[in-house]
C-alpha cells in the first residue's frame, strides 16, 4: 500500500501531467481556430461546416479513446459524472441554453476565452473573471440555492445509467467494457467518417484539429482515471481518484474549474486550498495558446471597441458562467468530454448549447440591423 509521501508525490505528476495535457490543448485549439461558437455561426452565417466536422471528429476520437481504455481496463468508465442514472434534463437544456447564448455575445466559449487571453485579449481576460464569479456563485453561493430549488429538481431515473453503453449493457447482456467500445466504434466512428467525407475538409491543419484535441480529451482521461486512481488510500483505506474536484475521473472542462482557480488564487493561503487538475488545465490552455500565438506570430494585445462591446462581453460571460454549471459543463464538458462518454444528458445539454448559440447569433444581427 502507497504511504502519505507516495501519494503526495503522486498527486505532483497527475498535476503535472494535465498541466501538459492542457498546453498541448491549447496549442492546437489556436493553431487550428477551434471554436463551437464559430462553428455554429459558420454554418447559419455561409452554410459552412468545416469547423463543425472538426469538432465533430473530436468527439468520435475522443469517444473510441474512452471507451477502447475501458476495454483494456485502464479506466472504469462508470466513474464519471457523466454516467449518472439521475437525468436532470430541464438543467440541462436550460443552463446548455444560457450558455449558447452567452457564449456568442462573448465572442467564444469558456475555452475560446482561455485561448484568446493567450493570444493577448484583455476583453477575454475580463470575460474570464464575470465568468468565474457567476460560476462560483452558481456552485456554491445565492444562485446555487436558485438552481438547486428549482432546475435541479426536475429529472428522471435511468436504473442502468446515464450512458448509452451503460443501457446497452444492461438491455442486451453485453460485458462493460464491450457494449462501450462497441457504441463508441459506430457512433464515433460514424462522426469520424463524417468529418472525412468532407475533401474540403481534409487538410491537415482540420485532421490536427479533430484528431489532436480528441485524443487529448481520451489522454486526460487516461491521466484522471488510470494515473490519479489510487486503490487505497493511506489515510481513508478506500479508492479515491487523487486532484479532482467530484472525486470521480474528469477530462477537460473549463466553466466550473474558472471558479476553482478564482478560489485557489484568492485563498491561497489557506493550506487546505489545494491545487486540482482543473484550475492547472485553466492555466495550460492560456500557456499552450500563447506559445502557440507568439510561435505564429499572431499574439495581438486587444480591448474593447466600446461601452456596449464591454456590456455584451460581460453579460455573455455572465450567461456562461451560470449556463455552464447549471447544465454541468460547457462546449467542452459537455460537448467533447461529456460526449465521449456518449452520455445522454450531454446529449440534451449540447441541444441546449446549440440553440442558445442560434439565438445568440439572431440577437447579434438584429443589434446590427437596428445600429
Amino acid at each position: 500500500m502507497m504511504d502519505i509521501a507516495d501519494i503526495q508525490t503522486l498527486h505532483t505528476q497527475v498535476l503535472w501531467a494535465a498541466f501538459a495535457v492542457s498546453v498541448v490543448f491549447g496549442f492546437i485549439a489556436q493553431r487550428t481556430q477551434f471554436c463551437t461558437m464559430g462553428a455554429i455561426s459558420d454554418i447559419i452565417n455561409m452554410g459552412a461546416w468545416t469547423r463543425m466536422r472538426m469538432w465533430g471528429m473530436a468527439v468520435g476520437v475522443a469517444s473510441i479513446g474512452f471507451y477502447f481504455m475501458g476495454w483494456l481496463g485502464w479506466i472504469d468508465t462508470s466513474q464519471t459524472i457523466y454516467g449518472s442514472g439521475r437525468i436532470i434534463w430541464l438543467s440541462a437544456i436550460v443552463g446548455g441554453t444560457l450558455f449558447g447564448f452567452g457564449m456568442v455575445l462573448a465572442s467564444g466559449c469558456g475555452s475560446k476565452t482561455l485561448v484568446r487571453i493567450g493570444a493577448g485579449s484583455l476583453k477575454s481576460l475580463v470575460v474570464f473573471f464575470v465568468m468565474g464569479f457567476a460560476a462560483y456563485a452558481t456552485l456554491r453561493g445565492v444562485l446555487a440555492v436558485l438552481r438547486v430549488n428549482t432546475v435541479d429538481l426536475v429529472a428522471f431515473d435511468i436504473a442502468a445509467g446515464g450512458t448509452l453503453p451503460m443501457w446497452m449493457a444492461s438491455a442486451l447482456g453485453l460485458e462493460s467494457g464491450t457494449a462501450g467500445l462497441l457504441a463508441a466504434l459506430i457512433l464515433g466512428g460514424a462522426l469520424v467518417i463524417w468529418a472525412l467525407m468532407d475533401e474540403d475538409f481534409r487538410s491537415a491543419n482540420n485532421l490536427l484539429g479533430g484528431v489532436g484535441l480528441g485524443l487529448a480529451i481520451a489522454a486526460m482521461w487516461w491521466v484522471s482515471g488510470h494515473m490519479a486512481f489510487v486503490a487505497e488510500h493511506p489515510e481513508t483505506l478506500e479508492s479515491m481518484y487523487l486532484a479532482t474536484n467530484t472525486g470521480r475521473m474528469e477530462s477537460l472542462t473549463f466553466t466550473a474549474p474558472m471558479a476553482y482557480a478564482l478560489d485557489w488564487l484568492i485563498l491561497f493561503s489557506d493550506k487546505s486550498n489545494v491545487l486540482t487538475l482543473g484550475v492547472v488545465t485553466v492555466a495550460g490552455v492560456v500557456v499552450g495558446a500563447f506559445v502557440q500565438a507568439w510561435l505564429g506570430g499572431s499574439f495581438r494585445w486587444e480591448g474593447f471597441r466600446s461601452t456596449q462591446d464591454t456590456a455584451l462581453h460581460m453579460g455573455g460571460a455572465f450567461c456562461m458562467g451560470v449556463g455552464g454549471v447549471t447544465a454541468l459543463g460547457c462546449t467542452v464538458g459537455q460537448g467533447l468530454s461529456g460526449l465521449s462518454t456518449l452520455s445522454l444528458t450531454s446529449a440534451i445539454a449540447v441541444v441546449g448549447i446549440v440553440l442558445g448559440a442560434m439565438a445568440g447569433v439572431r440577437f447579434q444581427l438584429w443589434l446590427l440591423e437596428r445600429e
